[in-house]
């Protein structure tokens, strides 16, 4: 589910815990790792179930009109449109998400006036209101519809970031991706698929769960040695000045370009001086690019640096 990128994020959070936090085994480390991983699947499902209980309240309020004793007509007339939308309707019988919900009994119950906010932001919206004026009648207009409200609606509300703060420390840094990740599962629905439409799984393949395990491995139990190279390719710099969340970025980066000789080195690099920027201090990025390239450079030049035919590139 999660993006390459993300991952490596996941790899440098738990990293650097492992070290500035002290006593834990590799293991237990490792261990934590694929649990903050494991809960960046369960937000994408909580997300998922967020729009069923927003469709599910929205029910609730017609049937609470139609039996006012004294209805309106707009009471007796509801207006339908929305939950009886086709992509709702298909993902309330999905097959994946009521096996998720049995596992684990992710519910929304304990925070139900998150869902009755995001009700309300919902239904004043303007994307709503033009939803449930137009005469189009269609599943694609349905996906649409519901791919774009998440996106440009409910993802936009702040105080449900806040929320997922509150409940897990897992999910400060990645809610925002989560979202997309459910924007793009709601874009990619298939009428015919049913009750059997695919959604995200918690790694694309089992590829990158080795990834994952590999690279924080060695990072890990190569420790000094990375921490060497680096001391010796930054003799301009006071190492006990910068930013540990550097260093350790740069040993993650080294432990990606000898271990994994499909990814080009370029690629590489670009991801972790995009995470450096977005993680570290403004210099971090400038800084991180001129030390992996002399190391890189010399792991070439000691023949120990190996990519395939057509990764071995800068």
């Amino acid at each position: 589910m999660l993006s390459r990128r993300l991952l490596r994020v996941k790899v440098m959070q738990t990293v650097y815990s492992h070290f500035r936090g002290g006593g834990s085994t590799v293991q237990k480390t490792e261990k934590e790792l694929f649990h903050s991983i494991s809960k960046s699947h369960e937000l994408y499902h909580l997300l998922l179930l967020l729009i069923l209980d927003v469709r599910d309240l929205a029910e609730k309020r017609i049937e609470n009109g139609l039996n006012k004793k004294r209805p309106t007509h707009e009471d007796l007339h509801p207006n339908r449109k929305f939950i009886n939308n086709r992509v709702i309707l298909q993902l309330k019988e999905n097959k994946q998400l009521l096996s998720y919900m049995d596992a684990t009994g992710l519910l929304w119950k304990n925070n139900e006036q998150y869902v009755k906010d995001i009700y309300k932001l919902v239904v004043e919206s303007e994307m709503y209101q033009q939803y449930m004026e137009s005469d189009e009648e269609s599943y694609e207009t349905d996906r649409r519809f519901i791919s774009k409200l998440f996106e440009k609606v409910i993802g936009q509300h702040l105080p449900l970031y806040g929320l997922f703060e509150e409940q897990s420390i897992f999910w400060n840094d990645e809610a925002e991706f989560v979202v997309s990740i459910v924007v793009k599962t709601l874009k990619e629905f298939d009428e015919s698929k049913g009750e059997d439409q695919a959604l995200q799984k918690e790694f694309k393949d089992k590829e990158d769960k080795e990834f994952v395990k590999t690279l924080f491995r060695k990072a890990v139990v190569n420790n000094q040695d990375y921490q060497d190279l680096i001391k010796k390719f930054s003799r301009n710099w006071d190492l006990e000045r910068v930013a540990y969340l550097d260093i350790v970025l740069m040993q993650i980066a080294i432990a990606e370009v000898l271990e994994f000789p499909k990814i080009p080195v370029r690629v590489t690099l670009n991801e972790y001086i995009e995470i450096a920027k977005h993680y570290s201090t403004p210099k971090s990025g400038h800084f991180i690019n001129g030390i992996l390239d002399k190391i890189i450079n010399h792991l070439k030049k000691e023949e120990q640096l190996i990519k395939l035919s057509g990764a071995d590139e800068q």
